[in-house]
């Protein structure tokens, strides 16, 4: 059994930490709040969510629980899709099923399913705005007269800034604010959207849900983690192999996880530094594909930017003379265009603190292949 898990939905036997995270939103549903939460991609917000659902479904007066990933919807009529999809995945019962088709009256949606999952796909027919604006309605509707409290997460929220049309942002807010039966959990990776969604004043969210912002696990209690999980299946693992672990993932949750995942599987008894480098040089190599490939999207001076970058590991000052020099990156105002550019294909990660803001290579083992160029 391998105690490093690679999907979101973790047993909590094997979930690492976020004691006071798990307690924090765990606070925010007992006091009626919604709440939005941000961090980069793969830090373990998914994750978060369903511990968090876990321990609300252990409870004896448990919720309903819905969790919805938007990441990949392009329009309303996908969200609408989607989010009826998901209804019905927690619903299970035919006779509830069918009783939630009736409350959404005349739109019905066409019913197919999934050939990898097996699990109902929905597709709508929406040929005006009005008959979106009926659909998200009936939706948010029925969860309203559900017989206990709900909880609806939805994941990638700022994705229906993407939306062309109607404006699904100021639509969806109308529909959610009179609410009293259904909280929300707003999660999202592209920090600076999420603020502006739920921090300007001209933005229909405006502060309609409390900020919570998910860090990075401790190093020290990541590392302990580690440990602990190689001692409970019988294993074990050197300090020197652990430190490096964390050095070369940066701590960063679906990395970290990764490359344990790798080293447990290939550890008889002991695991050593020697063991870690091959599974971290092998992760490498199965990746390789896939990052020229992402070579050929680039401009040849956003590549040679991406990979300063990366040597580096983290930049404070990416138009600085002494950085621009040493790569041979040209004028500063050539590599602020980069720079933004870089960032909003989200090839590049800004932290922002009150140091100011740094750089990094966003995906970590992209990173770890560039500097060895």
């Amino acid at each position: 059994m391998n105690p490093f898990y690679l999907i979101p939905h973790t047993p909590k036997a094997y979930f690492c930490d976020r004691k006071k995270e798990t307690e924090d939103l765990l606070g925010f549903v007992d006091n009626g709040s919604n709440v939005t939460l941000i961090s980069p991609r793969r830090y373990g917000k998914t994750g978060l969510i369903y511990h968090v659902f876990d321990h609300l479904s252990a409870r004896k007066k448990k919720p309903e629980l819905f969790y919805v990933d938007i990441y990949a919807t392009a329009n309303v009529d996908d969200f609408i899709a989607v989010f009826a999809e998901s209804i019905a995945r927690v619903l299970k019962k035919e006779s509830v099923i069918k009783s939630f088709l009736k409350f959404l009256g005349r739109i019905r949606p066409v019913i197919s399913q999934d050939p990898l999952s097996g699990e109902a796909k929905y597709s709508f027919t929406l040929d005006t705005d009005a008959d979106r604006r009926y659909s998200l309605k009936a939706l948010l509707d029925y969860l309203e007269q559900r017989p206990t409290k709900v909880i609806v997460a939805i994941d990638e929220f700022q994705q229906i800034r993407e939306y062309t049309g109607m404006s699904m942002e100021a639509l969806l807010r109308t529909y959610i604010q009179p609410l009293t039966n259904v909280q929300f959990i707003f999660s999202g990776s592209r920090k600076h959207m999420m603020a502006e969604m739920f921090t300007y004043e001209n933005s229909p969210f405006y502060e309609s849900a409390s900020l919570y912002t998910l860090d990075k696990i401790d190093r020290d209690v990541y590392a302990r983690f580690i440990q602990e999980q190689f001692v409970n299946q019988s294993k074990c693992i050197t300090q020197e192999a652990v430190d490096y672990i964390l050095d070369w993932t940066r701590c960063h949750t679906f990395y970290t996880q990764t490359l344990c995942n790798r080293v447990f599987a290939s550890t008889r008894k002991e695991a050593a530094l020697v063991d870690v480098l091959m599974a971290a040089d092998a992760i490498l190599k199965e990746y390789q594909d896939t990052f020229l490939e992402r070579r050929s999207l680039l401009t040849p001076r956003q590549w040679k930017f991406l990979i300063a970058v990366a040597k580096e590991g983290e930049v404070k000052e990416p138009t600085s003379a002494a950085f621009l020099q040493k790569y041979g990156l040209g004028a500063p105002s050539t590599a602020s265009r980069l720079l933004d550019s870089l960032v909003e294909k989200e090839l590049l990660l800004e932290t922002k603190s009150l140091d100011g803001s740094s750089y990094c290579v966003y995906n970590v083992f992209f990173s770890r292949w560039l500097e060895r160029l």
